[in-house]
């Protein structure tokens, strides 16, 4: 029978003890992940190790903190239901959705694409499939009138047809449907598909900005923060087509003041647009969506 090397033998058959310090800890817990057989699992595990263990000992992290944090993580997945997915939440307050965003498409933004955003703890499976020009607004949903007309893009400007466009948006009064049971069921949300052109238009209702949920851990960071709360007025999109990277994406009204201060730093580069007020009192939004050439990939939907 083959006998093991002390080097090859599991970490629980070792009979040296680990050196109480916080260096040779690091060492001990570093070396556990080489064995790891997924390269890209490999190297964020071992990123993810150094930057803990160098995040604890720089803020001399207390275990009554830890307990703190550990508490905070279970809570945030007890308040994730129907209506909000708190960890999403999280991601975004912290700006790690919108640097992730950016990261992915570094590329296309070299080139002039559209810049993402966060696809945010809103967006709804199954969304109606309306046509051209259909009105996404329920009938007695208030506000001011609003025309979207938009185009799908490549890089260099050639119409992408047949792309699947998702859009959605909180109505005038700061609340997205499922928050709200005054609205109906998938008001202000759709689904388009893009002509030969690349074109899709809608009519809708001019956004408003919101305050994020506050009822649950986020709230609690964010006040202990001192933070503001608002987000700007947008819609979301997400465009998928084949043959091209997925963009989530958002468009703010660049008058509304908190795009200037939004608590998930969403409202970045060229997603500020002014919202054109026509001679009849409504509003017209034309915008142009760019996408990058690559695979398609549906992202995780955080609501049924």
């Amino acid at each position: 029978m083959k006998m093991e090397s002390p080097s090859d033998a599991p970490d629980a058959m070792r009979r040296e003890a680990i050196p109480a310090t916080a260096e040779a800890l690091f060492d001990a817990v570093l070396a556990s992940n080489q064995r790891t057989p997924n390269p890209r699992l490999k190297q964020v595990m071992d990123a993810l190790l150094r930057h803990l263990h160098g995040f604890a000992s720089e803020v001399q992290l207390s275990y009554a903190e830890l307990e703190i944090a550990l508490d905070f993580l279970v809570r945030i997945g007890k308040a994730t239901g129907p209506e909000k997915h708190e960890g999403i939440l999280l991601a975004d307050i912290l700006g790690l959705a919108t640097l992730v965003g950016l990261n992915d498409s570094r590329k296309a933004l070299a080139a002039g694409g559209t810049e993402p955003a966060l696809v945010g703890p809103f967006w709804r499976a199954n969304q109606p499939v309306r046509e051209q020009g259909a009105n996404i607004a329920s009938a007695g949903t208030p506000g001011d009138r609003l025309f979207v007309n938009g185009r799908v893009l490549s890089l260099d400007g050639t119409p992408i047809g047949n792309a699947r466009v998702e859009t959605w948006q909180a109505s005038p009064g700061g609340l997205y449907e499922n928050q709200d049971p005054g609205q109906e069921d998938m008001n202000l949300r759709a689904r388009f598909q893009t002509d030969e052109d690349g074109k899709f238009s809608f009519r809708s209702v001019r956004p408003a900005g919101y305050a994020v949920p506050v009822d649950g851990p986020c709230g609690e960071l964010l006040a202990l923060q001192q933070r503001e709360i608002m987000r700007p007025a947008h819609l979301h999109f997400i465009v998928m087509a084949e043959g091209y990277k997925t963009l989530a994406t958002q468009i703010f009204d660049a008058d509304d003041p908190n795009a200037y201060r939004d608590v998930v730093f969403g409202a970045v580069g060229s997603l500020l647009h002014e919202f054109e007020k026509a001679p009849d009192g409504n509003y017209v939004l034309d915008l142009d969506l760019r996408l990058e050439p690559g695979e398609m990939r549906i992202p995780m939907c955080p609501l049924p």
